[in-house]
């Protein structure tokens, strides 16, 4: 049993770049919800307005996830990483130049931009996980990495209260923050990266430690890069796309918790980086934690098939009493209700996204996490649609709907999982 002591630590180093990315991914990603209330008083929008906007980047995010996956197989991690997060600052910086004449289709046109961009980030981060880490840290290393999400969701109504005012005023400054972000992380890691059989500073005994699990997913890797063609008709990257149609829901928090807040508590623009700071903190305490619990599993000897799964049935279960939101009065049980939810979430998604690197040779596991991030905003796409309907038709019961779906669908979704891939055996492809 190889050992983890003096092996050395560069892979870290990788893994603080991926958490860097992942941060300025969701601070730009999760601006307009932050502004939602704001921006739909300056420039008069309706529900199904704001949700056509939220459709044009998930539009971009399921196309962008169906060939961005490929695209990063073939141009490698380091290039293809560097062209995704060029994209994406560049569209996010374009959202300050909408003028209100414009402001639904502008907006809309600046949001698909970014979907298509920021639909590269996570296949280029979990194929560097794939790279850099041995099967049994890779549940970890992308728990870490993915509670940057929740970083940038609370770093936004933070920057966000204190430099934009009530009415609307400086709106443009918070998309162009992140230009600048994102230019440092590209110089850095263009100086930086490599793979491991290739870096300077990465020591034999470190390189022998990420490798000495994957001797059999290496030995049925050829070195030829898989399309998302080869992987389409299996029924385990469909388990995987299944797993992923819970993206929705983590959308939802994301792009409508503070409309929701907003409708139902009274909740502003000033106010809502706290609720925030308590949402994401839990789901913070989520990614991290689901992602140790099934290498956990795995240290005692259990299977992969049965550390995974019954991790993620621990998640479903935690999410349940989500579907009690709506109907509650009190702000801060609501809060906690969702943060506790989006901790579960994010747990969760710590684990599918191992399922891929668990089950698929490196040279698809880009390929793989594309297909299933296509799926998931196809369902974010449908969902937006029919709240935003709802929501002008009937009102705020439109988010005692959601909710509901929200707390029941992970349970469901798990059964479809393990009915399509009861068995977590690795897959042979030519």
């Amino acid at each position: 049993m190889t050992k983890t002591n003096n092996v050395g630590s560069y892979r870290f180093r990788i893994l603080a770049m991926l958490i860097y990315a992942t941060t300025i991914n969701y601070f730009d990603r999760s601006i307009i919800g932050v502004m939602a209330p704001t921006l739909e008083k300056l420039f008069d929008w309706t529900n199904t307005d704001y949700a056509n906007i939220m459709i044009a980047f998930k539009v971009a995010y399921a196309i962008g996830m169906l060939t961005m996956g490929g695209i990063i197989d073939r141009l490698g991690t380091k290039k293809g990483y560097t062209l995704a997060i060029g994209i994406w600052s560049i569209f996010g910086m374009l959202h300050a130049a909408v003028r209100p004449a414009f402001s639904v289709i502008g907006f809309s046109i600046a949001r698909f931009g970014l979907g298509f961009g920021e639909s590269g980030h996570f296949p280029a981060a979990q194929k560097t996980v794939a790279e850099w880490f041995p099967k049994k840290e890779r549940a970890f290393a992308t728990g870490i990495y993915n509670a940057a999400t929740s970083l940038g969701a609370i770093a936004a109504p933070f920057v966000i209260g204190w430099i934009v005012s009530e009415t609307g005023h400086n709106w443009q400054i918070p998309f162009l923050i992140t230009g600048a972000l994102s230019s440092i992380w590209v110089i850095i890691w263009l100086r930086t990266y490599h793979k491991p059989e290739g870096h300077p500073k990465l020591s034999k005994e470190e390189f022998d430690y990420i490798e000495h699990d994957s001797k059999e997913e290496n030995s049925m890797s050829s070195k030829e890069k898989i399309s998302w063609g080869k992987v389409l008709p299996l029924r385990q990257t469909w388990a995987f796309a299944a797993a992923k149609i819970t993206d929705a829901v983590w959308w939802f928090y994301l792009f409508w918790g503070a409309k929701f807040l907003a409708a139902a508590f009274g909740v502003d623009i000033k106010n809502i980086g706290v609720p925030f700071l308590i949402m994401y903190l839990l789901a913070d305490g989520g990614s991290i934690l689901g992602g140790w619990l099934s290498g956990a599993f795995m240290n005692k000897g259990w299977s992969i098939n049965k550390a995974r799964k019954l991790t993620l049935l621990i998640c479903a279960i935690i999410i349940l009493p989500v579907s009690y939101v709506a109907i509650t009065e009190s702000k801060w049980l609501a809060v906690v209700l969702i943060g506790i939810a989006a901790a579960g979430h994010q747990a969760w998604s710590a684990n599918i996204f191992t399922l891929v690197s668990d089950v698929f040779p490196k040279k698809a596991v880009a390929s793989v996490t594309g297909i299933g991030g296509m799926v998931g905003a196809v369902a974010g796409i449908v969902s937006d649609r029919l709240l935003g309907n709802v929501l002008d038709a009937s009102g705020n019961i439109g988010y005692f709907w959601a909710f509901l779906v929200a707390g029941s669908l992970y349970l469901v979704i798990l059964g479809i999982v393990h009915l399509l891939m009861p068995k977590m055996d690795p897959v042979y492809i030519d």
